[in-house]
């Protein structure tokens, strides 16, 4: 079983989920007692939030690359970094590292794909659904992909670092959600991307009528896959 290391912590709401997601999966994998080898490196996401806020990328790129760099040093054999809007920063990590990078973007386009789908609504941060490193990454897989307009982009960010990220899931807000998926159905998605690692806390596909994506769910399982393609 191949040593995965973890940048982990933005936010941590989310990241123990991938901790526990892939351990099960390892566990289920394997049988017995197994569980997943990991190294971690968790956040302070107030520091995180601050450079987010002030749109200084290129110093978290270099903060979390140079912590890749530590994963790998410490004996992490591959890279899984568990948040969605931080992959704005995986060109800087891929290139600190010599160690395979799962990254996350790739992971949803596959599910996707997997689904024969070829339009789908991407919930996530302001920085996730407006900048152009996440959903041209999906397009680059061939995917159409819908962001909700404004006022609903607001809500749906607004909703991740008021409530979700400090461990608060609000009925209301689910409904607010559960509306704006709709509209974005309406307007031609046939799936919905929860392309937010702390939307899965609030938004289930048992709450939809199409196809639903959780991406850390889906990073977790591939991996799991990824540490265990030795098996027999």
């Amino acid at each position: 079983m191949k040593t995965i290391g973890l940048l982990g912590g933005m936010s941590w709401e989310s990241s123990i989920e991938y901790e526990r997601l892939i351990n099960e999966g390892v566990r289920a994998a394997r049988g017995g007692t197994s569980s997943a080898d990991l190294i971690i490196r968790s956040y302070d996401f107030a520091a995180i939030e601050a450079l987010q806020e002030a749109g200084d990328w290129d110093a978290a790129g270099q903060l979390l690359a140079a912590d890749a760099r530590r994963l790998q040093d410490a004996g992490a054999e591959l890279v899984v970094l568990c948040t969605n809007t931080m992959h704005v920063v995986a060109p800087a990590i891929e290139a600190a590292i010599s160690v395979p990078f799962l990254h996350l973007a790739d992971t949803t386009a596959d599910a996707v794909l997997g689904q024969r789908l070829d339009t789908v609504a991407l919930l996530g941060t302001r920085y996730t659904m407006e900048h152009d490193f996440y959903r041209g990454r999906l397009e680059a897989h061939g995917l159409t992909v819908l962001v909700p307009p404004e006022p609903d982009r607001t809500t749906v960010h607004d909703v991740i670092y008021d409530e979700l990220v400090r461990g608060v899931v609000n009925p209301d807000s689910k409904q607010r959600y559960l509306h704006i998926v709709d509209r974005l159905v309406a307007a031609g998605a046939q799936g919905v991307i929860a392309g937010c690692t702390e939307i899965e806390l609030l938004v289930t596909a048992e709450d939809l009528d199409v196809p639903y994506f959780p991406t850390a769910r889906l990073h977790a399982e591939a991996a799991v896959a990824a540490a265990l393609a030795d098996d027999d």
